[in-house]
């Protein structure tokens, strides 16, 4: 069986972790890089540390309007997909432009499409995010889901795709990694800050940065934040910090250490030992709850619907006031198990393997 995978960014590669290896052992997997991610030689670390299989092919496609790039991609990957011999399969992770463009690329070719992360939902389709795995599931062959609410959220949509519950992929990698990232004390260490007692933020969307009005009330919720806070700033909001005349407003807070994007084990060891956790990205509020960390979300709507239910997670959009009584209140005793055994790279791989090759798109 021969599988074509792509994966274009930092969750997507920890997805993949959990699967491309197993899968070597029993198909012949091509794994191409689209390059979204917006550092290179950052990705490399997260393939290293990750033990992902180097790319067999990396389109360096980074740049762009979300419809220009994901137009890009598609025309690289029908060239992929037109090769011979063909692939069986395309196998593609998450909500990213990525996603949409391996999907799509495969449903045109007539080759079956495997989605992991399938069903998760916002319902926020001003999100490019949204788009992106709507489209997907429903030009998909075969739908892997992380939780219970994604295989309802399929059936609610009448999918044409078969729906399969695997658990999420991200708990193999996260227990894995668990025990190097606790022990990885030089981390704090090099950011001044003790276990418990500091903030770690996150802020790359959009909809959160983009905006001046946005970006300032962005800059005015992290400088209330009792300190220390942590903050790996993406390039992305970099640039927008500095264009507004932000950045160093925000560097000379007293409690802000900013820092460059981090690794995959950095990140995770200042994670694991955070008092909580203030972010708008949809991976990082997954592992700050497997991690049995508090997580503020910087948006108003999330597609970890569970993680709120349970507690662990807050939408407080970009409500300065909403934000410091979130974080002063006590963290939930219980924290059930909402995605798996971290076995749901097995499964995955069996999924796929089991799958008919006659079948193509729906």
């Amino acid at each position: 069986m021969r599988i074509l995978t792509v994966v274009g960014n930092r969750p997507q590669f920890i997805k993949a972790a959990a699967v491309s290896g197993r899968l070597r052992e029993v198909a012949s997997e091509q794994l191409i890089h689209t390059g979204q991610h917006y550092d290179d030689e950052l990705s490399a670390i997260f393939f290293e540390e990750l033990g992902l299989p180097a790319p067999d092919r990396q389109l360096g496609l980074g740049t762009g309007s979300n419809a220009r790039q994901t137009a890009r991609m598609l025309g690289a990957l029908e060239e992929l997909l037109a090769a011979d011999p063909r692939p069986d399969l395309v196998l593609v992770y998450g909500d990213t432009n990525s996603t949409l463009a391996g999907g799509l690329a495969g449903a045109q070719a007539g080759v079956a499409v495997a989605h992991v992360e399938a069903g998760m939902r916002s319902f926020d389709r001003t999100m490019p995010e949204e788009l992106n795995r709507v489209l997907t599931d429903h030009l998909a062959t075969l739908l892997l889901c992380s939780s219970l609410a994604a295989v309802e959220n399929l059936a609610a949509e009448r999918v044409a795709g078969s729906v399969e519950l695997v658990g999420d992929v991200m708990v193999d990698v996260a227990e894995l990694l668990r025990p190097r990232a606790l022990a990885r004390e030089q981390t704090l260490e090099r950011h001044g800050v003790a276990p418990g007692e500091y903030v770690l933020a996150t802020a790359h969307r959009a909809g959160t940065v983009d905006d001046p009005e946005r970006l300032e009330a962005l800059v005015e919720l992290l400088e209330a934040l009792p300190g220390p806070v942590v903050l790996p700033l993406h390039p992305r909001t970099r640039k927008r910090l500095e264009a507004a005349g932000l950045l160093a407003r925000l560097a000379a807070a007293p409690s802000m250490r900013i820092t460059a994007p981090l690794g995959y084990l950095d990140f995770a060891s200042l994670l694991v030992h955070a008092r909580a956790v203030v972010t708008d990205s949809g991976g990082v509020q997954k592992e700050a709850y497997l991690a049995r960390v508090r997580c503020l979300t910087l948006r108003d709507r999330t597609e970890w619907v569970e993680t709120v239910a349970v507690g662990w997670n807050t939408l407080v959009g970009l409500d300065r006031d909403a934000a410091l009584r979130a974080l002063e209140r006590p963290t939930p005793h219980e924290h059930p198990s909402l995605y798996g055994d971290g076995r749901a790279g097995e499964r995955v791989v069996d999924a796929l393997t089991t799958l008919p090759l006659t079948l193509t798109r729906p």
